[in-house]
């Protein structure tokens, strides 16, 4: 149950509600995005796949929760080797998720609700199945078209091994070889990913202006911003040198300097030109890069002024539900982002990683986990424990200076289904593990509305309906439905600790002091005016210091006492 004695807000603070709304100047400071998996959002047209329908059926929930955007992933066209991140079309939507006029619609419904509005964008490849690439395919060794891309002539005397020893994400090589016009085996293309996701030349000028193109389409559409795709990969280095020893395995995670293609310098000009793009709009739009960087000052490049406003922060995202371990990943954070001006970006899960219920529901690590691909966690799952840390976690992230950004159903306490049946499974990683690792499905699974059974009015009430992935039954009592009004569910902890955010002027943006009394295991500090969050990571009750009111909390307070992997907010 989430306890509360809340005093009244000043009435002063009123106006804030707004603040991050349209029309307010660098709203993406403090904003809180809502992340979208369109295909497991809602289903609107009865197909057991998410829409664009279904989401604007669902636009009140969001706004009534108390989210500032929402970030939808791509919706573009697309053969769906990677879930949409292969993409075919940059400027049309995907028929399985509605139109372009329905995308124009939803746009507009999303501004009248006085949210924005964040899209995709996956620069570093295309779909094998791309006009380009078909192109590139027929022109043949040396045609102006295969310059778009990155191929090469193999090694070995007959060309038949890969150019280099550069590996996949999904795993095995990260080249293939292509039968050229005449029948014969010929070049090999880059794809740091799957095979159906060629990667392009970035050092093209081609492709150059085409990106700046459709982010015009976009920002001229009504986007408020775009979250750029594996921002860091898109450069690589001349001559396309084999991966030493000390980054051979290092293929989803952080790199050492001077990796062949991961984090390298070339990709700031690219950014600084985009966002000349973004400046050039009456009201400015934005961007957020999800770059995999090997320490805090390394990803503050990337926001530095004239380049991006703001980065996905997986040092945090990736660190383990200790004390001393969070404080270090805020920190760094803090200190990092205000050395370039720019502000910390807080997330615990996203559709790549296993949800954080989940990951704090197992014994925790000494250090964070940098597997975002799969997580391979080992140990028991603790689903009560697992949810309680996740209510305290929820109001950490909310309290910290910054914005913040929620993925769908964390705030419906979904946990990861790890049961998923091998049948259903499409994730490219399980296909290319060779059927050992099971890929990212189990965060993917179709959020629960209402009603006692599968699809948990997911899709409409059509017989027959069944969702592209499998939902469990226990989730009948996790549905919107159950949690809405009561006090005890996540739902309307995350509902309150929002309209507490958006209220109180010491949240969004500024700073925090931390508080030296703190003991171990204690995270506490403040914000100024009159605010303060505690958040007990050790199993015993904590008694709390002088305070004017209690805000909200996280599970009930024991006579004053802050009990174990709980949080509270206060006010002073």
């Amino acid at each position: 149950m989430t306890n509360r004695h809340d005093p009244d807000l000043p009435r002063e603070t009123s106006q804030r509600r707004d603040g991050a709304r349209r029309g307010a100047v660098e709203w993406w400071r403090e904003a809180v995005c809502y992340q979208v998996y369109l295909r497991s959002f809602a289903d609107g047209n009865g197909d057991g796949v998410g829409d664009l329908a279904g989401l604007r059926r669902r636009l009140p929930y969001l706004s009534e929760l108390g989210v500032d955007a929402v970030w939808i992933n791509p919706w573009y066209p697309s053969p769906m080797a990677d879930g949409g991140y292969d993409v075919s079309d940059y400027r049309a939507i995907d028929p399985t998720f509605g139109s372009l006029p329905e995308a124009r619609a939803l746009i507009e419904e999303i501004h009248t609700l006085g949210l924005r509005i964040l899209i995709d964008l996956v620069p570093n490849h295309t779909s094998s199945q791309h006009p380009w690439f078909g192109e590139a395919l027929a022109g043949g060794p040396g045609c102006v078209e295969r310059g778009r891309y990155i191929f090469r002539p193999g090694r070995g005397p007959d060309g038949g091994l890969p150019p280099n020893n550069w590996r996949s994400v999904f795993g095995g090589s990260a080249w293939t070889r292509v039968v050229e016009p005449d029948g014969m085996a010929g070049e090999w293309y880059l794809h740091l990913f799957a095979p159906e996701q060629p990667d392009l030349n970035w050092n093209n000028a081609e492709v150059r202006r085409e990106f700046e193109s459709v982010l015009r389409f976009w920002f001229d559409h009504g986007v408020d911003g775009i979250r750029i795709d594996v921002a860091h990969a898109m450069s690589k280095a001349p001559g396309l040198p084999d991966l030493g020893p000390a980054d051979i395995e290092l293929i989803g995670s952080a790199a050492h300097p001077g990796h062949p293609h991961w984090d390298r310098e070339g990709v700031h000009e690219l950014f600084r030109d985009w966002r000349a793009v973004a400046d050039s709009y009456a009201e400015p739009r934005v961007f957020v890069a999800e770059a995999c960087a090997r320490n805090p000052e390394c990803l503050s490049r990337y926001v530095r002024p004239g380049e991006l406003h703001t980065a996905f922060n997986f040092d945090y995202l990736t660190t383990p539900w200790r004390a001393a371990h969070m404080r270090t990943a805020i920190d760094s954070s803090l200190t990092t982002t205000g050395a370039v001006s720019a502000p910390a970006t807080w997330v615990l899960s996203n559709h790549d990683v296993v949800r954080h219920l989940t990951r704090y529901g197992r014994p925790q690590s000494d250090g964070p986990v940098h597997d975002l691909a799969d997580h391979v966690l080992a140990g028991p799952f603790d689903l009560d424990l697992g949810t309680r840390r996740a209510r305290a976690a929820a109001l950490l992230t909310l309290a910290l200076p910054g914005c913040a950004y929620l993925y769908q159903g964390e705030e419906l306490g979904l946990w990861e289904v790890e049961d998923l049946p091998d049948e259903v499974l499409q994730d490219p990683i399980w296909q290319r593990s060779g059927h050992t690792y099971r890929g990212r499905e189990g965060c993917r699974v179709p959020m629960p509305w209402s009603g006692d059974t599968p699809p948990f009015g997911f899709s409409p009430d059509h017989a027959g309906t069944v969702p592209w992935l499998p939902q469990p039954q226990e989730w009948r009592r996790l549905t919107v439905q159950v949690q809405q009004g009561d006090e005890r569910s996540m739902l309307e902890l995350y509902r309150r600790a929002l309209h507490i955010r958006r209220l109180h002027p010491a949240l969004g943006t500024g700073s925090l002091e931390w508080d030296p009394a703190a003991g171990s295991g204690v995270l506490s500090f403040t914000r100024s005016p009159g605010f303060q969050c505690i958040v007990n990571f050790r199993p015993d009750a904590l008694r709390l210091p002088d305070h004017d009111g209690v805000l909200l909390s996280s599970v009930p307070l024991e006579n004053g006492r802050l009990p174990g992997d709980a949080a509270v907010w206060l006010t002073r």
